[in-house]
């Protein structure tokens, strides 16, 4: 699409709104909080705010809507996305759904900071839903205010976008806008509330579907509903399966877990850690959804959780986002289990989350090390033993896998060994865990990881190329994301620009960028909003 075919006006986007046109709705209207029956959605209005300023906008997003720059920059833009005006076509909705929260089931949660404002079709025939996170208080918001603040905002706006070009299925962020608007928040819920300046961040999806929105009408008994919703679901999003049927809904099921499993691959190829995998914040389209305590894996270490609320039992913790998805799955089974009358197709998608992500995990290690194929026999034994060795040192998960691919194998000389692990010490935070023994160990290593490269011969340019494009050189650390964050709360946005541009090509070697690809320093080890944050952040 040419710039000549972009749209100047907002009010020029085309929605469908099926969503609200084909399932029940909250007959009453009035914003207040309340359990809400037999219903799918809300209808509500955002919240006026007094002065909103753009912080940044993603260009590609916009390209999505059909959205040109001049009108990404204008004042209308600004007071739409912000929640101050509804454009032709808009009707905003707050969705009802339940969960559970750390493994208690929960009851209603639904969207108690987020409302969609519509469905639109852009002129490739795609349809997104365009949402609003922190526009105000809806009849889903419990005792909270539905706002949100700048630096969550950030966090969200950036980290969908890097996992977008990372390659993970994910959530997209088309802005962040500034309200004018104060927000009372404790960040770590430890009674030491302060004002924040306020945002609200426009998320776009296919669809913000959660394996929520079935629960809570399982967990309800309304099931004439739930089937209703159920065949909503696939002629909307998975219409490829064909009309809703018995058949189909155990297709539907296969899928919904296969696309689980292949998002929490690439969560753990990247290191990428959710830090909140509660049923509603699972999406059924297989998305990356609901950015709050997320975190990235700096030194590798499968039991560590960014989120405060999870500090103690850490069952969100990385090494466990594979199990936590197959336990939420089985939730969504048992809410699904009225429509089947049986649990063997429920079994059969259980059974293919695990053979998806176990095949899924060795197709990434073939890329993260290079590998022509995955050899159980043998690179079973070299995987684990990798992993105990990143375990053993504090080491930067993203900086040694980049750096293993400047391994050679075409030539052998004396002191090949003792290169390599040179070229690898920039990856470990602490020298003095780098012991005679840990050295010994790693040389083992490498020297059975050379041998398995020669058995598969490619060359050392080949193989490099292919870990490359696997092995990110930028990821969105979380120091990074805090100094923007910083910047911005001082009125200074170039940083989120900065970022934002920088994760584009996180695969590619950019000049006058290594300076992001640094390992975390030392200041940020236990800094709020760099290694630990809430449900708030």
């Amino acid at each position: 699409m040419n710039s000549r075919t972009l749209l100047t006006r907002l009010d020029d986007l085309v929605f469908d709104n099926r969503f609200i046109r084909e399932l029940p709705g909250d007959p009453e209207t009035a914003n207040y909080r309340r359990q809400v029956a037999g219903a799918c959605y809300s209808r509500v209005l955002p919240t006026q705010v007094s002065a909103p300023q753009l912080v940044a906008y993603s260009k590609e997003v916009a390209e999505l809507l059909d959205l040109s720059p001049e009108l990404c920059a204008s004042d209308d833009f600004f007071q739409v996305f912000a929640g101050n005006r509804l454009v032709q076509g808009m009707e905003p909705y707050a969705m009802c759904y339940g969960g559970h929260q750390f493994g208690y089931w929960a009851g209603q949660l639904g969207d108690g900071r987020a409302i969609n404002l519509g469905e639109v079709a852009n002129r490739r025939g795609e349809r997104w839903t365009l949402q609003l996170k922190g526009a105000g208080a809806t009849p889903y918001s419990r005792n909270a205010d539905g706002l949100a603040v700048l630096r969550s905002s950030i966090r969200e706006f950036l980290c969908s976008e890097a996992m977008h070009h990372l390659g993970v299925p994910t959530t997209r962020a088309l802005s962040v806008v500034l309200t004018g608007e104060a927000v009372i928040r404790d960040m770590f819920y430890n009674g030491n509330p302060r004002a924040e300046p306020g945002a609200v961040v426009c998320r776009v999806a296919p669809s913000f579907t959660r394996f929520g929105n079935f629960q809570i009408l399982a967990a309800r008994g309304e099931i004439d509903l739930l089937r209703r919703f159920v065949d909503y679901t696939i002629r909307i999003d998975f219409p490829h399966l064909g009309e809703p049927s018995p058949a189909v809904y155990a297709d539907w099921f296969l899928e919904v877990c296969r696309r689980t499993a292949g998002m929490i691959v690439h969560w753990q190829r990247v290191g990428f850690v959710h830090g909140v995998m509660n049923t509603d914040n699972m999406s059924i389209l297989g998305l990356t959804i609901d950015y709050g305590p997320y975190g990235w894996l700096e030194n590798y270490d499968p039991h560590w959780t960014p989120n405060t609320t999870d500090a103690e039992e850490r069952r969100y913790r990385f090494g466990q986002q594979p199990q936590i998805g197959y336990w939420n799955l089985g939730q969504l089974a048992n809410a699904l289990y009225p429509l089947f009358g049986e649990a063997e197709p429920l079994q059969a998608g259980l059974k293919a989350y695990a053979e998806t992500f176990d095949q899924g995990w060795q197709q990434t290690m073939v890329g993260k090390l290079g590998l022509v194929a995955y050899r159980p026999e043998t690179d079973d034994d070299l995987v684990a033993e990798l992993f105990a060795l990143l375990q053993r040192a504090e080491t930067d998960m993203t900086l040694f896998f980049r750096r293993l691919a400047g391994l050679t194998i075409a030539t052998e000389h004396e002191g090949w060994e003792t290169e390599m692990t040179a070229l690898l010490q920039d990856s470990y935070y602490l020298p003095e865990q780098l012991t005679p023994e840990y050295r010994e160990r790693l040389s083992h290593w490498l020297r059975h990881y050379r041998e398995r490269l020669r058995r598969d011969g490619l060359a050392d340019a080949e193989r490099r190329s292919r870990m490359n494009a696997v092995n990110p050189k930028y990821v969105l650390r979380n120091y990074l994301a805090q100094l923007a964050i910083d910047k911005a709360e001082q009125g200074d946005f170039a940083m989120v620009d900065e970022l934002l541009d920088l994760l584009r090509r996180p695969y590619d070697e950019q000049p006058g960028k290594d300076h992001c690809a640094a390992k975390r320093p030392d200041w940020a080890r236990s800094r709020p909003g760099c290694s630990m944050l809430s449900c708030s952040s």
